[in-house]
């Protein structure tokens, strides 16, 4: 009698035990993205690296995450290059684009595989747009003053990179972040878009509300004229360096909400 009750209760609780794993299944695919590919391009004075404590939060979350090495050579090269790891995603793909990168993921987000953008702190030209006409309609940022020429490309001094475009960054670990930053070509920023993917795919923004390398007043113009679902970080230009949660958050919205074909 008792090896029975026993077996019974044995029974019961594998039951139980089922019901609940089949529960915490349902629940995990519940949470999980729609979309589950991300692609990271950073932007000028900077790498791929600049992404780590968003990847981290993302791969958390059960994202695929790939950042983008930018040669800043050119825009033809660097959408190249953002293009090489599209061609990787075995699906629906966030594209995300910090600063000059915003430039090179209007151009490249047609790929089919592209289901939403986010810009975080980033350009967004139109396409055949003259961008430095539209941004000198805005107050220059410090970190223009900043800009060291040679050799046909361009960096930030040390003092400005700390200053005016990581602000809000350690300093120890902003002045390491200077030491790796990426040269950009002199003609870089002179270069126009061909098609503008934001005009058919959903975007999300990002501005940086203290930001000293773009004018937070051009990135709400932006912003608005995507009519992107937006934030704002009371951050420098690197939010997601010193705002990781914020800016993974929102990659994680634009994976939850766009369309996943």
């Amino acid at each position: 009698m008792i090896k029975r009750q026993f077996l019974k209760t044995l029974i019961a609780a594998a039951g139980t035990a089922a019901a609940l794993s089949l529960s915490h299944g349902a629940a995990a695919a519940e949470a999980a993205p729609a979309i589950r590919n991300v692609v990271l391009v950073h932007g000028a004075y900077a790498d791929g690296s600049c992404w780590t404590d968003v990847i981290e939060r993302l791969q958390k979350a059960g994202l695929h995450v790939t950042a983008v090495q930018n040669p800043l050579s050119s825009l033809a090269d660097d959408v190249e290059a953002t293009k090489r790891i599209l061609a990787l995603q075995d699906g629906p793909t966030i594209l995300v684009g910090h600063s000059w990168a915003g430039t090179v993921i209007s151009e490249a987000g047609t790929d089919p595989k592209v289901a939403g953008l986010v810009y975080v702190a980033a350009r967004a030209p139109d396409a055949g747009e003259d961008y430095g006409a539209l941004a000198a309609r805005f107050p220059t940022p410090p970190a223009s003053a900043g800009l060291v020429k040679a050799n046909g490309f361009a960096q930030l001094s040390e003092q400005a990179f700390v200053r005016d475009f990581a602000g809000d960054v350690d300093p120890v670990k902003a002045r390491a972040l200077s030491a790796v930053q990426g040269r950009i070509s002199d003609t870089l920023f002179a270069s126009r878009i061909t098609q503008a993917a934001w005009r058919s795919k959903p975007t999300w923004y990002a501005v940086s509300t203290n930001d000293r390398t773009t004018s937070p007043e051009l990135e709400r113009f932006l912003a608005a004229r995507m009519k992107a679902k937006t934030i704002e970080v009371a951050s420098s230009h690197v939010s997601m360096l010193s705002h990781p949660d914020e800016i993974a958050g929102l990659i994680l919205e634009a994976a939850n909400n766009a369309p996943a074909k």
